[in-house]
């Protein structure tokens, strides 16, 4: 395995993905398989920070929508994350992986409250640390909330793990002749208003200028691989 390009990173899950072909609940052959990639970058010294996702069981708009109160169908949403987390820690903790869960809203019977330094001590020691509940905050995506985690924990890049290959600019299933973009700027994702991360999202990593690499979760491999630097999927940052 060759040298780490990044120190520490934040890698984005969908709940999704952790669905697999099932589409809702948990595929723990998925999450087996990422687990067995991010334990190799452990072993590497890669200090790496998770969010994931809770549409595998729950998205508060989609699924709530004008039936019930927004902001309770968000805190549905966030204990859909709590779920993921602790599947995903279970599986890391069977591959030998140290795993801390923090939640932005605290669950003390399950994981710890989300505390900034404890969660930066925690990465200097090794162990990977699995952030829950998004912001704490309804309203705001798990998007938004890996990115503000990603700027509080000082990570270098966020890799976000989808369903394609990186960013296109229309959807590449409806689509054939969709483009694929290699590198893009900030303003070029939010002047396209193609769907990388919502606008929050991206205008907070903009600000904080953190680098956002989108590629496809389907061969877990490729959490290695970007980490290790080659070019895969589709690269955001100021400059390209």
């Amino acid at each position: 395995m060759q040298k780490p390009q990044y120190r520490r990173v934040l890698l984005k899950l969908s709940g999704e993905a952790l669905a697999g072909d099932k589409k809702t609940g948990l595929d723990f052959g998925v999450i087996n398989c990422v687990a067995e990639a991010v334990a190799d970058c452990v072993k590497e010294g890669v200090e790496i920070g998770i969010v994931i996702g809770g549409g595998n069981f729950w998205r508060g708009v989609k699924d709530g929508g004008d039936r019930m109160n927004r902001t309770r169908a968000d805190h549905m949403g966030m204990l859909a994350t709590t779920i993921n987390s602790l599947a995903v820690a279970d599986v890391l903790e069977q591959h030998g992986v140290a795993v801390r869960v923090q939640t932005a809203i605290e669950m003390r019977a399950l994981a710890e409250p989300y505390v900034r330094n404890r969660a930066v001590r925690h990465l200097e020691k090794g162990r990977v640390v699995i952030f829950a509940c998004g912001t704490g905050n309804p309203f705001f995506s798990t998007d938004t909330g890996a990115v503000l985690r990603a700027a509080e924990i000082d990570a270098e890049v966020i890799l976000k793990a989808t369903n394609v290959d990186g960013i296109y600019d229309s959807d590449p299933k409806k689509n054939p002749d969709a483009k694929k973009f290699d590198k893009l700027t900030y303003d070029e994702v939010l002047a396209r208003h193609l769907n990388v991360m919502d606008t929050t999202a991206t205008s907070l990593s903009m600000d904080n200028k953190i680098p956002i690499i989108v590629f496809a979760l389907q061969d877990c491999e490729n959490i290695k691989r970007v980490i290790m630097g080659e070019n895969i999927g589709t690269i955001v940052k100021e400059e390209v």
